[in-house]
C-alpha cells in the first residue's frame, strides 16, 4: 500500500468500512454526508470511550473535503483526543481512502469535532476523570 506525500494518519484507527454504490450522489461520488456521518460515529465512539458514558456532538469545526471518495474503497477513519474539558471533548477525526484499484491511501477529509458527556436526565454532566 502507498501513502500520499508520505502522511501518515493522526490518532486510533477507529471505524474502517467499504464505499457502496447506494451512498453516491448523481456524480458517481460518495455523498460528504455519507463521509460525515462516519466521522461523527468514530468520533462518538472515541469520546464515549473517554468520557465513560454517553456524548452528542454539538459542533464540527473546520472540515475539510481534500479528496473525493469513490465505490469501492476502503474508508479508515481515525480518531485523536485534542482536548477534554468539564463536560466536553474535542476529537480530532481524519478519514483516509483506501483506494480500490490501485491500492493508494490518501486523506480525503478532517475535522474537530465536539462532543459533550450527557447523563441520564439529558443534560451535560461532568466528563470522568481518568484514574
Amino acid at each position: 500500500m502507498t501513502t500520499s506525500a508520505g502522511d501518515a494518519p493522526r490518532g486510533e484507527l477507529t471505524v474502517r468500512l467499504i464505499a457502496m454504490p447506494k451512498d453516491t450522489n448523481a456524480n458517481g461520488d460518495i455523498f460528504g454526508g455519507w463521509v460525515i456521518s462516519q466521522m461523527d460515529q468514530a468520533g462518538g465512539i472515541r469520546a464515549a470511550e473517554k468520557a465513560q458514558g454517553r456524548v452528542v456532538t454539538v459542533a464540527i469545526e473546520a472540515m475539510t473535503f481534500i479528496r473525493p471518495v469513490k465505490v469501492g474503497d476502503v474508508l479508515s477513519v481515525y480518531t485523536a483526543v485534542d482536548h477534554v474539558g468539564r463536560t466536553s471533548l474535542k476529537i480530532h477525526i481524519e478519514a483516509w481512502a483506501h483506494r480500490f484499484r490501485t491500492h493508494h491511501r490518501e486523506k480525503v477529509t478532517d475535522a474537530t469535532f465536539t462532543f459533550v458527556a450527557i447523563g441520564a436526565d439529558g443534560r451535560p454532566r461532568p466528563v470522568v476523570p481518568e484514574a
